[in-house]
């Protein structure tokens, strides 16, 4: 029977006590409703995709990771990359930030509550990571924008998909404007994450005050 210590274990490395405790902090999640349907091991197996695409080292945040997938998960996996979880919920937040301390996780992974068209613009945040990582944040120009904000040039956004490919999604031009390319689509029996890299820094005005990139889309 799959476990989520026998997802992690190997090639991860993850030991068998951090294994069950993000198991178990995940089914909480679940009870709270920060988390869709299904078992805990279910979850983890969504987020291996994005775990493989992620770095060893260097900094990542994860956009609204509300019940904490995948930046929980990416974490336990790569215990040498710093993570952000942040969210606007304080509900979550507040989860979030209890988990990581009865993970032991404090000195790798800290907690930002607020909205992303705020925080990045904050100059600890803006332009400083590796890595945005995102799943179910929202409509792909509102991810698209909240995140650019955030990326250091080459960083990469990894944006969990639905499994069909839809080129209509993400727009070349528009992903231009915000200073993104689309590398490619990964996909296994699993999960799908698109991959973006960011060519170079977006203008100052992105993204724009809060709540605007999700009611006027740029495409």
């Amino acid at each position: 029977m799959t476990s989520v210590f026998s997802l992690l274990g190997h090639p991860y490395g993850v030991p068998e006590s951090r294994a069950a405790a993000l198991e178990q902090v995940l089914e909480h999640s679940r009870e709270l409703g920060f988390l869709g349907p299904g078992p805990s091991v279910f979850h983890v197996e969504h987020a291996l995709m994005t775990v493989s695409l992620s770095p060893e080292r260097g900094q990542l945040l994860d956009l609204g990771s509300g019940g904490g997938v995948p930046g929980l998960v990416v974490a336990v996996a790569r215990p040498e990359l710093e993570v952000v979880l942040l969210d606007a919920m304080a509900k979550r937040c507040d989860f979030l930030a209890e988990s990581v301390h009865l993970m032991g996780l404090t000195d790798q992974v800290s907690v930002q509550h607020g909205r992303a068209e705020v925080l990045a613009r904050r100059p600890d945040l803006r332009g400083q990571f590796d890595v945005v990582t995102a799943r179910s944040f929202g409509p792909p120009a509102a991810t698209a924008e909240c995140s650019t904000g955030f990326l250091r040039v080459d960083g990469r956004l990894l944006v969990s998909e639905p499994p069909e490919d839809d080129p209509s999604r993400w727009p070349a031009g528009p992903l231009f404007g915000l200073g993104l390319e689309l590398v490619g689509r990964h996909s296994d029996d699993r999960s799908t994450v698109a991959e973006f890299r960011q060519t170079e820094l977006c203008s100052p005005e992105i993204p724009r005050r809060d709540g605007v990139p999700a009611k006027k889309p740029r495409w």
